[in-house]
């Protein structure tokens, strides 16, 4: 792959985001990299070159966010994919997170990766090509984990955004890909990264044992590589034809094909209701 292209990613200073980013600098791409503290950012990446810049930015700001951009075409004199990798995970049950809650999750999970979208596409479009990478959740895929409602929503949510802006964009040349991902070894269950209800109601027992289950056992076991699937989004904005969906990890494959054989089932067997509702001829 040509590694003149000049990439932008959020939520740089941990995980997914600066495992993609340290191999991006590796491999001498110039990229703009996005953390809420540019210190701790420096730090985490540890690299001085001229080809990184890092920048301090609110994703919940549009503000913010726009200097951010125009900060990395000033540098790098364009910019030519978007990675937005930015979000936290919000575990409880429906019933007992509150709205404030719910609502912080979806403001950086989703409001922040339309606030990179809207902000970067003038320069996109202008230019007539580009990628864009929406970093959803298998969660996005496969709601049936108990205790995720509010986090699943918001990954539903960027994928199917990322959909709608796909058939949006590529008549301007530019390819839009959501990347899904199952379970990778990062800080994404830690305190930082995982939130918890502060009001949690005793009577969600598989809630309980789903939360427990993540931070006690799932934590520090996941069995995907984060380099690798750096190397694989990589790989993906060198192809021709990328996908549209991105599934990363076994576990996430496994769990996409669960879901689309028991919806295929469900259809078929609820058929006869759904094709009843049309006027009689």
């Amino acid at each position: 792959m040509e590694n003149n292209k000049v990439w932008f990613v959020t939520g740089a200073s941990k995980g997914l985001g600066l495992a993609l980013v340290q191999k991006l600098l590796a491999n001498g791409f110039n990229v703009a990299a996005t953390s809420r503290t540019v210190d701790d950012l420096k730090s985490a990446v540890g690299h001085p070159g001229e080809q990184f810049l890092p920048l301090s930015v609110n994703l919940t700001d549009e503000q913010s966010v726009q200097q951010a951009i125009a900060a990395t075409v000033t540098a790098f004199r364009h910019v030519d994919v978007i990675v937005n990798n930015a979000g936290y995970g919000l575990a409880g049950s429906i019933e007992e997170l509150s709205d404030a809650e719910s609502r912080g999750n979806f403001d950086v999970n989703v409001f922040g990766t339309l606030n990179v979208i809207r902000a970067a596409m003038p320069y996109l479009r202008a230019q007539r090509s580009g990628h864009i990478l929406n970093v959803s959740s298998i969660g996005g895929f496969n709601g049936a984990f108990p205790g995720f409602g509010i986090y699943c929503a918001t990954k539903f949510a960027v994928s199917g955004l990322s959909e709608s802006l796909a058939a949006e964009v590529a008549e301007f040349g530019v390819k839009v890909t959501v990347v899904e991902p199952g379970y990778f070894r990062t800080e994404f269950l830690t305190a930082g990264s995982f939130v918890t209800p502060k009001n949690q109601i005793p009577d969600y027992r598989k809630v309980r044992e789903s939360e427990a289950l993540h931070q006690q056992q799932i934590n520090g076991a996941q069995p995907g590589d984060p380099a690798k699937a750096a190397d694989a989004m990589i790989r993906v904005v060198s192809e021709q034809n990328p996908p549209l969906h991105l599934l990363l990890g076994e576990d996430a494959f496994g769990l996409a094909q669960s879901k689309i054989q028991a919806l295929t089932a469900e259809m078929e067997t609820w058929k006869p209701v759904s094709v009843s509702t049309g006027f009689d001829a």
